[in-house]
């Protein structure tokens, strides 16, 4: 079912549950937990939580990028072959962006 399909009873109630469920998950952890002390082992595995989400909203247009119709190509596999080398040796996650962009800008430029 397309959009343009969906009445607007439908649509609306697709929306309000998902503020609701947004809301609900927010409220669980902020509302609940906020004021209280959590224990070690959870604000251990808190501090990775960045680490695996940056890896994985890049990973597919890595991959599977748009502007080549779902193929990778050498240009975007290089990029982040030179953000994660520029990461690792720097520990700069500004250093390793500027890497990256700048590898893809060039190749784009160089491969066309």
């Amino acid at each position: 079912m397309s959009l343009a399909e969906m009445d607007r009873a439908t649509l609306w109630l697709v929306i309000l549950g998902l503020g609701l469920g947004s809301f609900g998950l927010r409220f669980v952890f902020l509302g609940w937990i906020g004021d209280r002390p959590m224990p070690d082992w959870i604000l251990r595995h808190l501090r990775y939580t960045a680490v695996a989400v940056l890896p994985a909203l890049v990973a597919p247009l890595v991959l599977w990028p748009a502007a080549t119709g779902g193929e990778p190509d050498a240009a975007r596999m290089a990029a982040a072959f030179a953000t994660v080398a520029a990461g690792l040796i720097t520990r700069n996650v500004l250093a390793a962006i500027g890497a990256g962009a700048a590898t893809l800008w060039a190749l784009l430029f160089l491969l066309g």
